[in-house]
């Protein structure tokens, strides 16, 4: 591959980031899907963190950006800085335009962070762990490790939403499926343990969350975090 190419996937990652993190801004007041979205109205779903863990998409934001400015005016040639990028580029091209569908369409939205969150991943698996990991696969562990979480809540409000499960059913079905999708990736990348933190920050917030109402389900997550922080 020669090296204009390289940067032309460089400046794409910058305009990704960009576009990813700006987008808040245009979707301002988004604080989760509209309960009346749902046939079964999702007032408080057991399966979603406590409100506090979301300030993670503040790191989040700014990691992939400083990553994208870092390969773009640093190592746009690199090539293991290059093995990444067309993934993380389709993933947070995808992420750009997800507050606005979820506001509009949460089962298509979740649809949606699937995908983010497969690209994530793939993106993971290719970034080199040795080189510059801080600035290299680091930023992209924690936002796949988010996305994790995001993506079994959202396949377990969907089930209790559209009545498939009880709620708490729902939850103790989307708990297995991140444990069991966060431990294959995790144990597949030894040298990147902030996505397992990632993992545990979101399931320590579902401990919270369900603390006082469902101490069962608290106590299903806090097992489960404590199950992906070993493979971490």
């Amino acid at each position: 591959m020669n090296t204009d190419q390289r940067r032309m996937k460089a400046v794409l990652v910058l305009a990704a980031a960009i576009a990813f993190a700006v987008s808040p801004f245009f979707v301002p007041g988004f604080g989760g899907f509209d309960p009346g979205d749902f046939p079964v109205p999702q007032d408080n779903p057991p399966v979603q963190p406590a409100g506090y863990a979301f300030a993670i998409w503040g790191l989040i934001y700014l990691w992939l950006l400083g990553h994208a400015g870092w390969g773009l005016f640093k190592r746009a040639e690199d090539a293991g800085w290059d093995r990444p990028r067309w993934p993380l580029i389709l993933s947070l091209a995808l992420g750009a335009s997800w507050l606005a569908v979820a506001k509009a369409a949460p089962l298509l939205s979740t649809v949606q962070i699937w995908a983010m969150l497969l690209l994530a991943i793939w993106a993971l698996l290719r970034a080199p762990k040795g080189q510059e990991r801080w600035l290299l696969a680091a930023p992209i562990a924690v936002y796949a490790g988010w996305l994790t979480a995001a993506s079994w809540a959202g396949v377990g409000i969907m089930l209790g939403g559209f009545g498939v499960v009880s709620e708490p059913v729902a939850a103790v079905l989307s708990l297995i499926g991140a444990v069991a999708l966060a431990i294959w990736v995790q144990s597949r990348n030894p040298g990147a343990p902030l996505y397992g933190a990632a993992v545990v920050w979101a399931l320590i917030a579902i401990v919270i969350a369900n603390w006082g109402a469902a101490p069962l389900l608290a106590g299903l997550a806090a097992l489960a975090a404590f199950a992906v922080g070993v493979v971490t």
